[in-house]
This record gives C-alpha cells, structure tokens and sequence, in this order.
C-alpha cells in the first residue's frame, strides 16, 4: 500500500513545479512561495526523480518545460483552480459579511477610506477591512479586491477599470507662489522628491519631464520610499512631489498642497480595480465592488 492516499507527490514539490512552471521562473516562484531559488530547484528535482521524467529543460537564460511538464502543468493548474474555489467558498460561508480590499497608503488616504466610511453608511451590516501596502499586491489570498495603478500581469483575476488621473507637480503655498509661472527648466532644477517604488509602472520625475518635452538635467533632489511621506514633505515646504489630479483633490481644495505652475501630463495608465473571479466572490464583496465602481463613475 502507498504510503500516502491518494499516491501523490509531496504537496510542497508540487505546489514548486506549479509556481516555476507559471512564471517559467525559479527565481519569481521563490519570491512566491518565500523561499530560495535552491529550495524550488531542489523540490523541482526531487519531483522529476519521483516521476522519473524531466520537467523542465535548463537553459542558459531560463527554464521551458518539457512535454511532461506541459502535461504536469495543465493537470495541476487546473486542479489547483478547483481547489482554490472549494476554499473560498468554505471562507465565504464562515466569514459572514466581511471584505478584505488592498491599496496603497496614497489611494487608502486620499481616497479609498472616505468611500468606505461611506459605503459603512449605507450598508452598515458589512464589515470592510482594508490591507494597506506601497508594494504590489501578490499572491494574497486573504484579499477580496484591491486598487492598481495599471493592470495587474494575473490574467486570472478580473479588472475593471476606474479612471485616468493627471499628473502636476504640487507643492506648499509658499512654493506654489514663488514659482508661479515657471517653466519646466525650472522647475527641474527645484527640490524634487522621487518617489523609489517597486512598482515599475508609477511614473518618475525623469519619465514625466521627457514626455511633456524636457530634456535636460532632472534635479536629484531627495527620495522616499512612500507617497504619503513624498506628500507631506511636500506639503511642509521641503520641496516638489509629483501629484494625481484627482487623488489630490481635497488637499487642494483645502489649500494644503497646490498645483506649481499649469503643466499636466495625463497618466500612461489607469488605476484598476482588481477582484477574484466573480463566482469565487461574495455577494457582500461583489456590493463593495459594484459601489467602488460607481463611486468612480464620471469626471
């Protein structure tokens, strides 16, 4: 008799292959699953052993699989799919009338929290949490929904698009009056605050001087790892942050951070929100979305 059930593999080998086998990446499923490249290769070749077929064929550049792994992949891919709705839905019976939704601290701050405080208002038998976090969002299944800047590359979760910002450097009163009028050469010689994000699709000083026409010297200036920290040392006088239009909003009405000078550059992508697929979400997290989508509706 085997020495297990159903006469599987390991789960931890198998859930390895998967990860490698997705992204055609030892090094990104590591980062997945939170373990080293040598531990996916070492389950990776405990896996081929046990089947005794070859699953990947090495490349100087990369690994592809092989027939059997193309094979392995599909099985367990779709497997893991149906396992994955089986779980949600047991979750969904137990959690009652709650929802997880992500952003980062920007997008909970500026916008985010003041539409749930009001979706609270309206529905106040759902509880929504919300996980704040200024880096991309993956592999969280505790999440019902989250806000992205750009499409997410999970094609498996859906995406709905909510709208397009514009980007204007903001700054303090003081600074806004001082340099009222002033041209891009200017301004690039200002104090700026970049942004260091881990996301490649936020838009950088450098990025957003050469796509309204300036191709000269972009001041270091200074650098944070978070928008909310760029925001208010921007809002204290310490120099320019790149701000979104829209986001912005009520710090501008307040006077607490103002436009510099009337450049403006449409932003490359919209903000998305993005869910599981809607059979694995439910009805109280399908309203959170359906209100979030609406919310955003119009200019």
């Amino acid at each position: 008799m085997s020495r297990r059930h159903y006469n599987l593999p390991p789960l931890t080998s198998l859930a390895a292959f998967e990860a490698a086998a997705r992204q055609l990446s030892f090094k990104n499923a590591a980062e997945e699953l939170s373990v080293t490249p040598g531990a996916v290769s070492h389950q990776i070749k405990a896996l081929e052993a046990e089947l005794g077929a070859p699953l990947f064929w090495r490349r100087h550049r990369g690994v592809e699989l092989t027939p059997e792994g193309e094979a392995l992949f599909e099985t367990l891919a779709a497997s893991f799919l149906r396992m994955s709705q089986g779980l949600q839905a047991v979750r969904n019976s137990r959690a009652g009338d709650t929802v997880t939704i992500g952003s980062t601290s920007a997008v909970a701050s500026l916008w985010l929290s003041p539409s749930v405080l009001a979706f609270w208002r309206e529905y106040p038998e759902v509880s929504v949490n919300q996980i704040v976090q200024d880096r991309p969002f993956r592999n969280r299944p505790d999440l019902d929904l989250f806000i992205r800047y750009g499409r997410d590359s999970d094609n498996s979760l859906e995406q709905e698009e909510l709208f397009r910002d514009t980007l204007i450097p903001v700054g303090s009163r003081p600074v806004a009056d001082r340099l009222a009028g002033a041209d891009l050469a200017d301004l690039a010689q200002e104090r700026l605050i970049h942004l260091d994000s881990e996301d490649a699709s936020w838009t950088s000083w450098q990025a957003w001087f050469r796509a309204l026409g300036y191709a000269g010297p972009v001041a270091a200036g200074v650098r944070v790892n978070n928008y909310a920290v760029a925001l208010q040392a921007a809002q204290d006088g310490a120099g320019l942050a790149l701000g979104w239009r829209r986001l912005l909003t009520p710090m501008r009405q307040s006077g607490a951070l103002l436009p510099i000078g009337a450049h403006a550059l449409p932003a490359p992508h919209r903000f998305h929100l993005v869910s599981r697929p809607e059979t694995e979400l439910s009805p109280s997290a399908r309203r959170v979305r359906d209100w979030i989508i609406e919310g955003t509706q119009g200019p």
